[in-house]
Formats: structure tokens, C-alpha cells, sequence
């Protein structure tokens, strides 16, 4: 049956969007912000304080113990045999020599100071750092309980939030510390509008990640580009 027609009661229709234009997405044809909301503070917490996890670092710990153990047993066995009377193993002879000739300056004697040096410097970098950079803490909301999420576990939960935004056709995201950093791909819809669409929804995201220190969220939303 047909309806009769009424101008005052049109039935909408969705906008039309414009066709994607090939070649390089160009950079006016993108949206960009730096989505401000309001985190929970660092430090308002269960006990008041969430710190980074440490790294037992077993690996750094185990060559340096062997290398250490190594190079004193040999040592020692050479000065217990030369107070026995036998003569010095060849390889401290050697040495020996070679500190008394070789001048401060010589080439080998730098680099080999060098390099104790570097490896000095890390082992020093590696005792004052916790490590464990991939794994972000979260809020203690009961003492004596922590818990931590890894980066990628964080960045795949706002992905999922990201893609079920209406006109977002990919996202990738970039979780770092302190920083969240969202590219979408949009196939329809006004970029502003997909853009202001991901702040809240990641916004609320991270929010609800429960991370001691939430990250800061950079989104960027472009056309997708046609090859050919």
C-alpha cells in the first residue's frame, strides 16, 4: 500500500560520504589530538604507593658469577702451583710482560680500559634500574597486593575498543610508559568525529586499565590510500 505523502515527515537518509580520492593520503586529510582527561593520580592508592616491578636479572647475574669464578679459580690455582715450585702458567708470564713494556697510551691498553669501563658503566646501569620496562603497574587498591599488565596486553585492550567505533576500519597502537600513541585508519564518517569518538572511548579505556601511572593518549585518524 502506498503511503501518501507527507513533506513535513521525510524519512531520513545517512549523509553521503565523499569518495576516497587516491594516491598519498595528503596531511590535511587527518585528524589529530592529544585527548585530555583526568587520570587517577599516581600515589592515591591502597597503601599509597605503586612502584615498578624489578628484575631478578638472572641471566647478567649468572655470566658475571661464572666469569668471575672462572677467572679466580685459574688465578689461584696458578699462585697455589708457583709457591709449590712449579713456574707461572705462560698466559700470566705474558701478561705480566706486557703491562711492564706497553706504554699508557698504546692502543690496546685503551681499548681494554675502555671496555672495562663500559662494562663497569652497565653493571652499574643494571643495579640502580628496576628493567621490566614491558610491564606497566597497576593501583594497589589492597595492601600487600600488586599487580602488573604487560604493554602489549594494554594496547590489544584498547585496540578492542578502538575497532567497534563506527567508521574506524584499523587501529594501531603504540603503548609505551607514558604515552599512548593511537593511529586509526577511517573508511566513512568526518575524521573529527571518529577522532573525538576514539578520545572518549580510549579515554575511559585507560581509565579502566587500573594503571598506577595511566599514559598520556595521542590520537591520529587519516583516509586509507588505494595502491595503484
Amino acid at each position: 500500500m502506498t503511503q501518501p505523502h507527507d513533506p513535513d515527515n521525510r524519512t531520513q537518509r545517512p549523509p553521503t560520504t565523499r569518495p576516497v580520492e587516491q594516491g598519498d593520503v595528503l596531511e590535511l586529510d587527518q585528524s589529530a589530538s592529544s585527548a585530555a582527561y583526568d587520570p587517577v593520580p599516581a600515589g592515591q592508592d591502597g597503601d599509597g604507593r605503586a612502584g615498578r616491578f624489578w628484575s631478578a636479572r638472572r641471566i647478567p647475574a649468572a655470566l658475571i658469577a661464572a666469569v668471575i669464578l672462572s677467572g679466580t679459580g685459574l688465578l689461584l690455582y696458578d699462585v697455589a702451583a708457583v709457591r709449590a715450585g712449579h713456574p707461572a702458567m705462560r698466559w700470566r708470564r705474558t701478561l705480566a710482560d706486557e703491562l711492564a713494556h706497553r706504554p699508557l697510551d698504546n692502543i690496546w691498553v685503551l681499548a681494554g680500559a675502555a671496555a672495562a669501563v663500559a662494562i663497569g658503566l652497565w653493571l652499574l646501569v643494571l643495579a640502580v634500574t628496576p628493567g621490566l620496562r614491558a610491564v606497566l603497574s597497576m593501583r594497589r587498591d589492597r595492601p600487600g597486593v600488586r599487580a602488573g599488565l604487560d604493554r602489549p596486553a594494554a594496547a590489544l585492550a584498547l585496540r578492542d575498543r578502538a575497532v567497534e567505533i563506527s567508521g574506524v576500519q584499523s587501529v594501531r597502537i603504540r603503548m609505551s610508559r607514558t604515552r599512548a600513541v593511537v593511529r586509526a585508519v577511517s573508511h566513512f564518517r568526518e575524521l573529527d568525529d571518529v577522532r573525538a569518538d576514539l578520545d572518549t572511548v580510549l579515554a575511559t579505556g585507560i581509565k579502566e586499565l587500573g594503571l598506577a601511572r595511566p599514559p598520556s593518549l595521542s590520537v591520529h585518524v587519516r583516509r586509507p590510500t588505494r595502491k595503484g
